[in-house]
């Protein structure tokens, strides 16, 4: 296993529409397990191919009982969301967006389907936060940013901050 570089934004791999994952085998298995450490040492909660710098429908999210036992991952292979309901407003923040949290509107209630390693179709019902992890993570795999939901001022003056970083 190994720690992979975290594309941030402005890089131009986050705006890339992912595609589809026909190919189950070792070499996915090893990049779960790498998105899977690259996660834990971030440290986050949920992370996406794109973030990577691979243009693919896959992530990873942490389903841990609790933030001091067993770390336990669960990879969703070519997630989309099916079915949602309801709305909810809360703080986001990303591993390709630094320094900068937010709320952001989400749905309440989300079903995705998806595929494991194998390749097996399943799907999964959930709300509350991990329904908002699910979303951030498959929006990402459609080139959208949690940024992408702030409102145009807050867009605007983080674009102004990393324009800063990016002069130095």
């Amino acid at each position: 296993m190994s720690i992979q570089k975290i594309y941030q934004y402005p890089d131009s791999v986050l705006r890339k529409k992912s595609e589809k994952i026909a190919t189950f085998d070792n070499g996915l298995a090893k990049l779960v397990e790498d998105m899977a450490e690259t996660m834990y040492d971030a440290p986050g909660i949920g992370l996406a191919a794109p973030q990577i710098g691979k243009s693919i429908k896959l992530i990873v999210v942490d389903i841990s009982e609790d933030q001091e036992g067993e770390k336990k991952y669960m990879p969703l292979i070519n997630p989309e969301i099916i079915n949602h309901e309801g709305t909810q407003l809360d703080e986001e923040g990303c591993l390709s967006v630094p320094e900068l949290t937010a709320n952001v509107k989400r749905n309440l209630k989300v079903t995705v389907a998806y595929q494991d390693l194998q390749g097996q179709a399943h799907e999964l019902s959930t709300e509350d936060r991990f329904a908002v992890v699910l979303q951030h993570e498959i929006d990402h795999l459609n080139g959208i940013l949690f940024i992408d939901h702030l409102s145009p001022l807050k867009r605007s003056l983080y674009k102004k901050k990393v324009k800063k970083w990016l002069a130095k």
